[in-house]
């Protein structure tokens, strides 16, 4: 069975912000490389969504609904609801992921 894969606007501006980091520190082409790479992933979640981890710190505020992969080092933070996959954050994972989560969890 194939899932559609969305992305959310706040993953869509995760995406962003990792494209600007890379290209004004790095290069335009590292960053296109990069965020292609990227989109691999989340473009794999079409098939087998649930082969992703429960995300350890929404696991201890006891929250169940999220599962995430990694591409090193992000870690691609989404929802299964039916037919479909909600990306909803795309983290660097060397960053204190704990506190943004928490952050988006309030907002929500």
């Amino acid at each position: 069975m194939k899932y559609e894969v969305r992305i959310d606007n706040i993953a869509s501006e995760d995406l962003f912000a990792i494209y600007r980091y890379v290209a004004i520190n790095d290069s335009p082409a590292k960053a296109e490389h990069l965020l292609g790479n990227i989109h691999k992933a989340m473009t794999s979640l079409e098939t087998m969504p649930s082969r992703g981890n429960y995300p350890p710190e929404m696991e201890r505020w006891g929250i169940s609904d999220f599962r995430e992969i990694f591409f090193k080092p992000y870690r691609i933070i989404y929802e299964i609801k039916d037919k479909s996959v909600f990306v909803h954050a795309v983290l660097d994972g060397r960053r204190n992921c704990e506190d943004l989560l928490q952050q988006r969890l309030l907002r929500a």
